[in-house]
């Protein structure tokens, strides 16, 4: 006997901390362990797949504004996970242009 698996979106909220320094992401994932909880970061977006008997929530968002994905933490407890993820400098990456 094989076992449907539904495949849904995650109920999720992110938005910057008081200081605007980091992205604060919250996703609700009821009844998943901690252990089939995955998540992947990027400078510009991030994906989540969790997964409990007969439900995978999956979702791949972007980033409004870059991130420092290496500095990404995370937590999980009673079903939602916190991700905290500090936004990148602005000017880190500027080049200097020449005055002519």
């Amino acid at each position: 006997m094989s076992v449907e698996i539904v495949k849904i979106s995650p109920a999720l909220l992110a938005y910057p901390d008081e200081n605007h320094e980091n992205l604060i992401v919250e996703v609700e994932l009821p009844g998943v362990k901690k252990e089939n909880v995955r998540v992947k970061m990027h400078e510009d977006s991030f994906y989540i797949n969790a997964t409990k008997e007969g439900t995978e929530y999956i979702g791949s968002y972007a980033v409004c504004c870059p991130v420092v994905p290496e500095k990404a933490k995370a937590t999980y407890e009673d079903g939602l996970l916190k991700v905290t993820v500090p936004y990148k400098d602005a000017l880190e990456d500027a080049v200097d242009v020449m005055v002519e």
